[in-house]
């Protein structure tokens, strides 16, 4: 019993406020060994990656001189990314994820090596880059479901959105690094090094993919099949919200992505030399968007965010494409990938908290469909209407497209629109499941 003479407890102090904060929340770094390793051996083999990605256009723009090839690349890959895309979604639910990863990342490095040795010949042919790029799709298609699908199974679920954020600071970092550094390797040292460059970094991310926690099937998840597959794409059409986000991602990608055309429109300015900063540039935006990504963990309206950030690359991408002083292509290329980052980080965000595990692969089969196949349809598009118009003419039309098409899916898409994380039955059901914090 307390004497009249204590001294009464002192009330609680009010919680401080929480302060804006800007960088990235580290706390799924520090909470899960596994994400580390993974974080680590993501942005080892995606430096690698982006140098193979600006060498392999330059190569076959030196056999071929030709828009209309340089963009085929992105034909040649589609079709298994589309196949390989839905099934490896099934694979990820059926099979351990991390042998999908260790294996499929084995795969890259040999198609990488086999790119390699066609730069050393005497006379390069041009059928092992489109071979190489075919499998190389298939290959990404079968990891990055697995890839996607364990982040929510080694990081709470109240780090999410961090853990988002975070990986896709990973992607930039190497987007932005490799492909400046590449246009220097390509034009003084040659393609050779680019490739060797590329397979020594598998090399490494195997060795770190080896060490991840075995990552099994859930006892609830069906074994892959074409119906399994079915039940996947069901529930992605009922939950018109992640619907949406597939489709505005899609219209802007096939519509506003103009890769294919940089070494032209570098051409073009008269400013070979800014090939390299071109590819370079939209990882950059990107780049400084995740590095002060802190207030994403504060924004609740995810599928506002993804439309409007949307359409802002759009007109980036418009701008881009009007203007003709190189730096300021280079400035409006920065701004366009900041969008495209903004919109990435409010998709994933969605994705991760509002679909069951059991199902989480085959939507990540799904997502890689959404944000795959677009780019690849872009090249297609834009080399075929930089030959019909010009090349310029095909960067700003692709943005006028892209606005155009995400205004009419804003209003054709309500519950994207009003998708509230605090609110949605999908993200309040898994949040409870899992233990999550509001």
């Amino acid at each position: 019993m307390t004497s009249s003479n204590d001294a009464a407890p002192a009330p609680a102090a009010p919680p401080a406020p929480r302060r804006f904060a800007l960088l990235p929340d580290l706390a799924p770094w520090r909470a899960s060994r596994d994400f580390r390793r993974l974080w680590v051996a993501g942005l080892i083999t995606n430096f690698g990656s982006f140098l193979t990605f600006v060498a392999l256009p330059v190569q076959m723009k030196e056999l071929t001189g030709s828009v209309v090839a340089v963009g085929a690349i992105g034909a040649v890959e589609l079709v298994p990314l589309i196949v390989f895309g839905l099934y490896g979604g099934a694979l990820a639910d059926a099979w351990d994820k991390r042998a999908l990863i260790v294996w499929s990342e084995v795969g890259q490095g040999v198609l990488c090596a086999g790119l390699l040795v066609n730069a050393l010949l005497p006379e390069p042919l041009v059928w092992p880059l489109y071979l190489v790029a075919a499998l190389s799709s298939a290959l990404v298609a079968v990891q990055r479901p697995a890839l996607d699908s364990i982040v929510p199974r080694i990081v709470p679920h109240e780090h999410l959105p961090a853990a988002a954020s975070l990986n896709s600071l990973r992607w930039t970092v190497g987007g932005v690094a490799a492909p400046a550094l590449a246009g220097v390797v390509v034009a003084y040292a040659g393609l050779g090094w680019a490739y060797a460059a590329d397979l020594a970094t598998f090399v490494v991310s195997v060795v770190l993919a080896v060490g991840l926690a075995p990552s099994p099937a859930s006892h609830e998840a069906a074994r892959p099949s074409l119906r399994s597959i079915a039940e996947g794409a069901r529930y992605a059409w009922s939950r018109k919200e992640l619907l949406g986000t597939y489709a505005v991602d899609l219209a802007a990608m096939f519509l506003a992505m103009p890769l294919a055309l940089l070494p032209f429109l570098a051409d073009e300015l008269d400013a070979e030399w800014s090939l390299g900063l071109m590819y370079a540039a939209l990882p950059a935006g990107s780049l400084l968007v995740t590095l002060t990504s802190g207030w994403t963990s504060r924004v609740h309206r995810h599928g506002r965010m993804v439309v409007l950030a949307a359409a802002l690359w759009g007109l980036s991408v418009v701008a881009a494409g009007v203007v003709r002083e190189v730096w300021l292509v280079l400035a409006f290329l920065v701004l366009g990938g900041a969008f495209d980052m903004v919109s990435g980080i409010f998709r994933a965000a969605m994705w991760n908290q509002t679909i069951p595990d059991e199902l989480r692969g085959r939507l990540a089969g799904i997502e890689l469909l959404s944000y795959s196949v677009g780019p690849q349809l872009g090249q297609v598009r834009a080399g075929s209407m930089a030959a019909w118009t010009s090349v310029r003419a095909s960067v700003w039309a692709g943005g006028v497209l892209c606005v155009g098409a995400v205004g009419v899916l804003a209003v054709c898409l309500p519950r994207l629109m009003s998708y509230d994380v605090r609110t949605n039955e999908h993200a309040v059901r898994l949040r409870e499941r899992r233990g999550g914090v509001g």
